[in-house]
């Protein structure tokens, strides 16, 4: 604290002021300065960045990529206004090109589809999961995340998914797709670009001439 100068009084009745020489007590800033480091190290422990695991690609190309079964292939086209259109495989003739599917982003749409595309896998990563919350209790994160991309590596029998998003949709609705994507266990899946084709397609299911349909198999 700042010491407080003193007045003395003089002959005449004039006081003259009395200088000290300029001193600040420290102890009390360095009591907060204790406080506030304790403060920010609690709550920096507390609060946890939130992080979107992505599956990347390669860095190297591949020179013999695997054929994949068009049986697999599923495109999710994001359209204007938070709408999903999706449908199976390849578009084969682009003069007839397939209808497509429209659905939401609740439980009942594009997860469900997403689920019972996935199923196999999907049952046998939440298996794995309950037996060794069970039987091993103590296994580490690590360990677990090892086993479980161990099964997703192997597995030859869930969708590749196609995500494509139209002109007027909201960069919102690429981040639940992929949060999906996640939800749903999907390993496989890919942000390409519309074709113009695709981009006929949704222009027809706007217009009303492609009528919505709940996601079936």
């Amino acid at each position: 604290m700042g010491e407080i100068i003193q007045e003395e009084k003089q002959k005449g009745g004039k006081r003259k002021a009395k200088h000290h020489s300029t001193h600040i007590d420290m102890t009390p800033m360095v009591d907060l300065m204790c406080l506030l480091i304790t403060f920010f190290m609690l709550t920096t422990a507390f609060s946890k960045s939130k992080v979107m695991e992505i599956a990347l690609p390669e860095k190297k190309p591949v020179a013999n990529p695997p054929q994949v079964p068009k049986a697999r292939i599923v495109n999710i086209i994001l359209g204007p206004e938070n709408k999903v259109y999706w449908y199976p495989g390849m578009v084969e003739n682009p003069k007839s090109p397939p209808p497509l599917q429209e659905t939401n982003f609740s439980d009942q749409g594009i997860r469900k589809l997403l689920l019972d595309r996935n199923k196999f896998l999907f049952k046998k990563v939440a298996a794995f999961r309950e037996k060794t919350i069970k039987e091993n209790p103590t296994m580490s994160r690590d360990s677990l995340l090892a086993n479980i991309k161990r099964f997703n590596k192997l597995d030859d029998s869930g969708p590749i998914v196609l995500i494509k998003a139209y002109k007027e949709a909201r960069y919102a609705n690429i981040v639940d797709i992929i949060d999906e994507m996640a939800i749903c266990n999907i390993i496989r899946y890919a942000i390409v670009d519309i074709n113009y084709v695709e981009d006929g397609m949704v222009k027809t299911a706007l217009a009303g001439s492609t009528p919505s349909a709940n996601p079936q198999k």
